[in-house]
């Protein structure tokens, strides 16, 4: 089975981009423009990774991230911030609500796939 990875971001460009990296490395992708959307695809996928920004209309990336670590069935799922949101307290916000890794924009998408690949290996219990 391969491992399912949610895109949450409001920019088209950043989800095309990663949405063709993420299934060229062999993820199975699902991708999402706000956070009520994120909502939908993880109580119906129960994604693996989460790749989420935070600024989105309605529901922002906090909010999806305390919704994914309350959730009873989520608790294997790893939740990667993606965001302009620089400063010392958002990050420790982030990271306060469970988020396992909290990158800022402008990004490499090498990094993230390598941080992907990294969270993966730990989510299925193998080692690094």
């Amino acid at each position: 089975m391969s491992t399912k990875v949610l895109i949450v971001d409001d920019e088209p460009n950043i989800l095309m981009s990663l949405e063709f990296l993420m299934k060229k490395g062999g993820y199975q992708v699902f991708i999402a423009r706000d956070g009520s959307e994120a909502m939908e695809i993880i109580d119906r996928e129960e994604p693996h990774i989460i790749v989420l920004d935070i600024m989105m209309p309605e529901v922002d990336g906090y909010e999806v991230c305390s919704y994914v670590k309350n959730h009873a069935t989520l608790h294997t799922t790893k939740v990667i911030f993606l965001t302009a949101k620089s400063k010392d307290s958002d990050i420790e916000k982030g990271y306060a609500l469970g988020a396992d890794l909290y990158l800022t924009k402008p990004f490499s998408t090498r990094h993230l796939m390598d941080q992907v690949k990294k969270l993966d290996k730990v989510r299925k219990g193998e080692h690094l």
